[in-house]
Order: structure tokens, then C-alpha cells, then sequence
């Protein structure tokens, strides 16, 4: 079995590391340079960036943030949110970023994933996905609805099904975030997670809802996620990467070095 990795999520707005719970009602908590740092130092085996309020308030990323975080660390690093050419992927990488991740942009022009990875390699393109659980029809026959705009705006549309089309596409990666969970620590949506790993080859990275230790191992161990997106858990102090590492190492699931 290949190693599990841990991903450090940290969500921006207006240059500012915040935390929310649904998409909604967040509050600045610090500065995600410094927290980019010090989660490299704890021995996280990613980083993920998002912009969460580029594209609802279409505009471009906040690059000088992006540059800057990347100066800080050596590992990859993902920014994602307000990219929406090319153009914009050229700049995000060129200011240090090892992948891209496209959401909005990628459901509204689906040609912009393969465009991406044709140019700059499968690896390189992440699939962001904001999923909610509505009620069954015939255009969510999954039972779980597409949102985009930072979760804002549903697209009647199938994550099941646009998972699917997006590895298809050429996306070398999905970050599958529960709407439903996201901010509730109360631990991954279990049934999701498991829809999307069964359905495609790629790597799933769960992300929304984990509170403590024993979600990880259960996302990893029940519902077959390739990484774990974690935030709160550690934004706020009560774990550290080493101490989740060590956890899983001890109930036999294989994890990257442990600082």
C-alpha cells in the first residue's frame, strides 16, 4: 500500500488564513505564511492553498501571498481558486507552485483541465470539487450536487458523474470536499468519499470535516482516500502533524517520514 498523505488546507481571504464551517460564517485566524511555515517545520507532506473568494468575487488569485508562501517551504504546494486561463496557471506556477487546482472555471469550461494538462502535465492539475448531498433526480442520480463559487451556487450537476468526466479530461487528481462536513469536525462523509474512490484510478484527497485522529484512519481505512485534507485540527492547536502521523503509524497505515 502506498503512503497516506497528510495535506494542511490553508483557506484565504483577503490575505488572511480563515476558517468557516459550510462555506460559511468564517473568521481570520492568521497569517498563512507563517502557518505555511511552521506546518513544513511539523513535517506535513503538503499544503494546499485556496483563494476562497477569487472567483465569487471575480478577480485574480492573490499572487504576492502565493509567492510568498512558497519561498517558506520545500514540499508541494497546490494554490487553487480564481484560476481561470492558462495564463492564470502560468503565473500561479511560476510563483512556486507545484500543482493547480481549478473548480469553478473547470465546471463552467471543462476543455480548461485537459488544456492544462496537455501543457503542463496530468500531475499537475487537481480537480477541486465542492460536493453536497440533496435529494436524488435525474440529474444527480448520485444523490450528491455539484457547487461552485466557494459552494455559493449549485449546478444541478453530478459529482459522481462530473468526477468521472473530469479524470477523463485529463485531471491528475481530485480534492473532494464535502460541503456538508466542511468545519463540523465531526469527521469525513464517509459515503461520498467512497462513490468517488470507487469510480475512478486517480488519487482522492478527502477533505471536510475531520476533527480528530480516528477520522483520518476511518477515511483511509473505509472509504479508500489516497490523502487526508485536515485544517481546524491543527489551525487550532489540538494536534500536530507528527502527533497524527504517529497515530496512524501505530495502527498500521502507512505514512510519510515523522519528524
Amino acid at each position: 500500500m502506498l503512503s497516506k498523505r497528510i495535506i494542511i488546507c490553508l483557506d484565504v481571504r483577503e490575505g488572511k488564513t480563515t476558517k468557516g464551517v459550510g462555506f460559511k460564517g468564517n473568521i481570520d485566524i492568521g497569517d498563512p505564511v507563517t502557518m505555511a511555515g511552521e506546518y513544513y517545520e511539523q513535517g506535513v507532506d503538503e499544503l494546499v492553498f485556496y483563494d476562497i473568494t477569487a472567483s465569487s468575487d471575480k478577480r485574480d488569485i492573490i499572487i504576492d501571498v502565493v509567492e510568498n508562501v512558497a519561498k517558506n517551504i520545500f514540499i508541494p504546494f497546490s494554490v487553487g481558486g480564481g484560476i481561470r486561463t492558462l495564463d492564470d496557471m502560468y503565473k500561479v506556477l511560476n510563483a512556486g507552485a507545484e500543482k493547480i487546482s481549478v473548480n469553478t472555471a473547470a465546471v463552467l469550461n471543462p476543455g480548461l483541465i485537459s488544456e492544462g494538462a496537455k501543457i503542463f502535465g496530468n500531475q499537475c492539475i487537481v480537480l477541486g470539487m465542492d460536493a453536497k448531498r440533496v435529494e436524488k433526480t435525474g440529474n444527480i442520480p448520485s444523490g450528491y450536487e455539484v457547487w461552485i463559487n466557494g459552494g455559493r451556487t449549485p449546478m444541478d450537476m453530478d459529482a459522481l458523474d462530473w468526477a468521472k468526466k473530469a479524470q477523463d479530461l485529463g485531471a491528475g487528481e481530485i480534492c473532494l470536499n464535502s460541503i456538508d462536513a466542511d468545519g463540523t469536525n465531526e469527521g469525513y462523509e464517509l459515503t461520498l468519499t467512497s462513490l468517488i474512490t470507487n469510480a475512478v484510478s486517480i488519487p482522492v484527497i478527502a477533505s471536510g470535516g475531520a476533527g480528530n485522529c480516528e477520522h483520518i484512519r476511518d477515511v483511509f481505512v473505509e472509504a479508500g482516500a489516497d490523502a487526508a485534507l485536515i485544517a481546524s485540527m491543527v489551525h487550532y492547536g489540538r494536534y500536530t502533524v507528527s502527533r497524527i502521523k504517529a497515530y496512524l503509524a501505530e495502527r498500521n497505515i502507512p505514512v510519510r517520514e515523522i519528524i
